[in-house]
């Protein structure tokens, strides 16, 4: 028998996984299930979600605009700390779950719930984020994650499931991949993916045209910066969400952003994945350029020593670890001056910077130029290489 439950809230998205898990858990824990489903930017009419978790047993049905929080308190502190996993992953998955399990908490605070549940897999990361997410929020709080107790192993089997329930539910056996969709970007997992050596089918992508099928004319953009965060495109200031958006479709119809990965999950395995992040793409390169102008030489290499532990961090689930907080925290600090604009050239999946200016730049013209000048003396260089090369020397003199 399983342990009494009697309110679960669900994080449901309305696909395959979590539409039978809504089914499940009634049928497994006889309980109440209340479903809530977070709108960060998936693009996709989210009307029947209401309709589908109600007539599958749900009791109540949470749908929370949140996408102007998740780039606005996710997305953006993550770009500030130019955050990428393992050189290439712009953790578009991974810097939505904590926002997902902080509001799933609260629902379930508002609601008296015992109990809160993923459509998560044993064998991926989310697993990790959500549950992460959930203890450190409410460390009694109970935690039912069904990939990991029933015995339906295969999406196969829930789309078997499924058909036997009557469950309306978007996957088919023609294109079963697992997406993840928000505003940063799309993945996909499994099907023919699953094979490291296949490519990724044409129609598998969402958000970009192919970089063959690109404009033969390349895009001239401008992106504003203030202290670290994105502000305007060609001038026009936009809020967190709008301005991701809006360079999504840019991005997107320049076929910039997509990547095809293998990466190391936390729990141990490797997973090829295929991504597309249009508008985060941009941003990273923008950013980063607005940097070189703005930011102290050694507190710039003191904050890139610290990406990849920033982005394990993200990666692992520990957004709402003391270590994350002080990350963030020293990261913001370092923000302070790194406003400007940015100029860059889109074309065919390529972002190329073309300029960048601001008021708090550090660049000096008459310190860096080739031509004469007369507040740099050349001469000064040999001692300071003198200096440099002393140890070098005596090491040489003892060792031979």
């Amino acid at each position: 028998m399983s342990d009494k439950v009697n309110k679960v809230v669900l994080a449901y998205s309305g696909g395959l996984d979590t539409s039978v898990i809504l089914k499940w858990l009634i049928e497994t824990y006889h309980c109440d299930v209340i479903t809530f489903s977070a709108d960060i930017g998936q693009d996709e009419d989210l009307s029947f979600i209401e309709e589908n978790a109600i007539k599958t047993g749900a009791v109540k049905v949470y749908i929370d605009d949140l996408k102007e929080i998740f780039v606005k308190d996710y997305v953006f502190p993550a770009f500030r700390a130019n955050a990428i996993y393992e050189g290439q992953y712009l953790l578009g998955t991974s810097l939505a779950r904590p926002l997902i399990a902080k509001r799933q908490m609260e629902i379930a605070k508002i609601e008296g719930a015992d109990a809160v549940s993923h459509g998560a897999t044993g064998k991926g990361n989310d697993q990790v984020r959500f549950e992460l997410g959930y203890l450190a929020l409410d460390p009694n709080i109970k935690i039912i994650a069904p990939w990991r107790e029933w015995q339906l192993s295969s999406r196969t089997a829930l789309m078997k499931f499924a058909k036997e329930h009557g469950i309306k539910v978007p996957t088919t056996h023609e294109k079963p991949y697992s997406t993840d969709w928000n505003l940063l970007h799309i993945s996909y997992e499994g099907g023919v993916l699953e094979d490291p050596w296949e490519k990724p089918p044409d129609n598998i992508y969402t958000l970009t045209v192919s970089p063959v099928k690109a404009p033969d004319e390349p895009e001239i953009i401008e992106v504003t910066f203030k202290e670290g965060d994105p502000v305007a495109i060609n001038g026009e200031e936009l809020s967190p969400a709008n301005l991701l958006k809006r360079l999504n479709i840019i991005g997107g119809r320049h076929g910039i952003g997509r990547i095809d990965i293998v990466e190391n999950r936390f729990v141990g395995m490797k997973s090829r994945g295929v991504y597309e992040t249009p508008g985060g793409t941009i941003l990273r390169v923008a950013h980063m350029a607005i940097e070189t102008i703005t930011m102290d030489r050694e507190v710039m290499h003191l904050r890139d020593s610290l990406i990849p532990k920033y982005s394990e961090l993200v990666y692992n689930g520990f957004w709402f670890s003391p270590e994350m907080k002080l990350l963030q925290s020293m990261i913001d600090d370092t923000q302070k001056n790194v406003s400007g604009v940015v100029r860059l050239e889109l074309y065919k999946g390529n972002c190329i910077v073309q300029g960048r200016k601001s008021a708090e730049s550090l660049y000096s013209k008459d310190f860096a130029t080739f031509e004469d000048d007369s507040v740099y003396s050349q001469k000064d260089a040999e001692g300071f290489i003198k200096l440099n090369a002393l140890r070098l020397r005596i090491q040489k003199m003892i060792n031979g």
